[in-house]
């Protein structure tokens, strides 16, 4: 029913998408006993997710139609921020000059689907606190935060397509 779940209906859809590339660190880094995990090294992890975001929206530049992100650029500013750590140049001349979409798709936390994992080790209440920090960075990028409203995935995905199609 949160994001992931969105994301995964709206490539069923026929859109084009791309994951949240955190997970996929997280799981590759435990893997190889790296140390960019977010629990050890929050400034490599948010490097490495940086890289991957620059990959993904290159790739999507090949795309017709809407594509929908996962995570973008601000967010991993918004994750350092919420952190306390520096924001490199390069990420913040990036996340000023690659421009997605005006309106920005966001999903907050719900207490009721939230749950921790492997992979996500936030408290609920750090997850309400990042997303906030996030939702701030978009707009003093100049975005336009939109609010996805709870219900099922159908709905959710009509209301986002709906918002991204104006």
């Amino acid at each position: 029913m949160g994001k992931t779940t969105l994301i995964h209906h709206l490539t069923d859809l026929g859109y084009a998408s791309f994951p949240e590339s955190g997970r996929a660190i997280i799981r590759q880094q435990q893997a190889t006993g790296g140390q960019a995990l977010p629990w050890q090294d929050r400034e490599a992890f948010a490097r490495l997710m940086f890289r991957q975001t620059l990959i993904d929206r290159k790739e999507a530049m090949d795309k017709q139609g809407l594509v929908f992100f996962d995570r973008g650029l601000p967010d991993v500013i918004g994750y350092l921020e919420f952190c306390g750590l520096p924001i490199p140049p390069e990420m913040e001349a990036a996340a000023r000059d690659y421009r997605y979409h005006r309106l920005v798709a966001l999903t907050p936390p719900w207490p009721g689907i939230y749950t921790k994992d492997p992979e996500r080790r936030q408290t609920f209440e750090e997850a309400v606190a990042t997303y906030h920090m996030i939702q701030q960075v978009y707009i003093r990028y100049g975005y336009e935060p939109v609010v996805v409203p709870k219900g099922d995935v159908r709905h959710r995905a009509a209301f986002v397509i709906a918002c991204m199609s104006r």
